[in-house]
């Protein structure tokens, strides 16, 4: 049997979009994200089908602009998302696998920011990847209409190709979390109002890298490592999948924080995740559900974007882990004289 990916989409709730009072951008928001669940029912049933579709995780020979390895099934993401896009009223679309912004018809109200394929190295390994993707309203010309702050955003989500594929959204009123369902074709509501929990005892970090952390960073987990009889006071679990939509959608369902520090590395000293295509829509998926992005200080969706593919530290979760470490920095830039945490631009002013 063939499946037929262009029927049905999603039944949206009908607080969705609610805070547009303009109608017509509540249907352009609505027409665009129908076309991205388009695209991830057809990512989704590629991904389902694991190694019957031979080669999705071999190395195209190729990289992304950031010189990052693309896997196969990368390029073949990036495609579908795009192909999807050109029937929305979308005029750019910047891709994290693509050099530079795609204008698919400049006429258009709508400017688009995606990562078609987060978590690509799990892709052998049936762990949960997604798509993310971030919605803003089109300027004059493509460069200017992404190099904004992340407060601009109109609309952001991700999903995840998982046990259930998933579409967790926000247009800025809450965030919801759909289900594909495999019976009907549709993604249905399935969560109304996405909460975090304020405080958790669970953190995701890729320990590793301990050796390379800052100072902030390498106390905060040494703390929570000494468990109960520590300066935290409690037993800590960590929680590492690799992949940013696994992660934060653990994240969204029981609370935590998430950290991807910057580093000593190469490379590394900016963090590893685009402002753009990742912190950016997560953050705001977060903070509609109650939660904080940073970037371990300062607040992400303020952040002045310089480049289409600028990498920032990312934190995020419950308020309380995060707001913790953000004291961990302050406790560092006190004794530095240099403090930015509670100066106008920082996350508690």
């Amino acid at each position: 049997m063939t499946s037929n990916f262009s029927s049905g989409t999603i039944n949206f709730s009908s607080g969705f979009a609610k805070n547009f009072q303009n109608d017509a951008r509540r249907a352009e928001i609505r027409a665009t994200v129908s076309a991205l669940c388009v695209a991830a029912k057809q990512i989704s049933h590629i991904c389902a089908r694991g190694p019957l579709e031979s080669g999705l995780g071999d190395a195209t020979g190729g990289a992304n602009s950031d010189g990052d390895a693309q896997k196969a099934l990368d390029v073949r993401s990036d495609e579908i998302v795009t192909a999807a896009l050109e029937t929305a009223p979308v005029a750019y679309y910047a891709s994290e696998e693509q050099d530079d912004v795609v204008t698919l018809d400049a006429s258009k109200p709508l400017a688009v920011a995606s990562d078609p394929l987060d978590g690509s190295s799990n892709i052998d390994t049936n762990v949960s990847i997604g798509t993310i993707f971030s919605i803003y309203t089109a300027k004059k010309d493509a460069l200017s209409s992404f190099l904004r702050v992340g407060s601009e955003q109109i609309c952001a989500g991700f999903f995840v190709y998982g046990p259930q594929t998933t579409l967790v959204i926000t247009a800025g009123a809450g965030t919801e979390t759909y289900v594909l369902d495999p019976d009907t074709g549709n993604f249905e509501l399935a969560i109304a109002h996405m909460k975090i929990a304020p405080a958790s005892t669970e953190y995701a970090i890729n320990a590793s890298n301990h050796r390379h952390w800052e100072a902030p960073v390498r106390s905060y987990i040494e703390d929570c490592l000494a468990g109960a009889d520590g300066p935290l006071g409690e037993k800590y679990n960590m929680r590492w999948v690799g992949s940013l939509v696994a992660d934060a959608n653990r994240i969204l369902s029981r609370g935590g924080i998430f950290m991807y520090p910057g580093d000593d590395r190469k490379g590394y000293q900016e963090g590893r995740l685009r402002l753009l295509y990742e912190a950016n829509p997560v953050a705001f998926v977060i903070e509609q559900a109650g939660g904080i992005a940073t970037n371990g200080a300062l607040r992400i969706l303020g952040m002045s974007l310089e480049s289409l593919h600028q990498r920032v530290p990312f934190v995020f979760g419950s308020e309380r882990p995060v707001q913790m470490v953000a004291s961990y920095h302050h406790k560092k830039s006190v004794k530095s004289d240099s403090s930015q945490l509670f100066n106008k631009r920082g996350l508690f002013r």
